[in-house]
């Protein structure tokens, strides 16, 4: 199965812990989503990733194939169905096409918070991974 990741969850290091199964696919695209921090997270000191439906904009991340296994492991890691809900999307590849994955979004989108900066720099290194600008 497809699972759009955006986020710490691009860093391929921290991928290949987290799901050793997972092979990198594409970039791929998610439209009308915003990439948001919300909440609080004891791990990272900080708010955490999550998107957000707003018409017009995107979120770049990239599409692993995951297995069965991988994804109970995000379950895990993500909080499913406490913190995250797990939901079907439409993400659309460099060359237009559009693909199905599965991605995670924060079920309580409550005030925007700042990443910390380690965080950042984890989500920062996913992007050189994949080279997303």
């Amino acid at each position: 199965m497809d699972y759009f990741a955006y986020g710490s969850n691009l860093n391929k290091q921290q991928m290949k812990q987290r799901c050793p199964d997972a092979k990198p696919r594409f970039q791929a695209v998610l439209p009308n989503y915003k990439l948001i921090f919300t909440g609080w997270s004891r791990e990272w000191k900080s708010g955490t990733a999550s998107i957000k439906p707003v018409r017009g904009e995107k979120v770049a991340g990239a599409v692993y194939e995951i297995s069965e296994k991988d994804l109970r492991r995000l379950d895990r890691y993500e909080d499913y169905p406490t913190t995250y809900d797990r939901i079907n999307v439409l993400v659309i590849k460099e060359d237009g096409v559009a693909s199905h994955a599965i991605t995670y979004i924060k079920r309580r989108q409550s005030d925007e918070t700042k990443p910390s900066a380690e965080y950042l720099a984890i989500i920062r290194q996913g992007y050189r991974d994949w080279t997303i600008e």
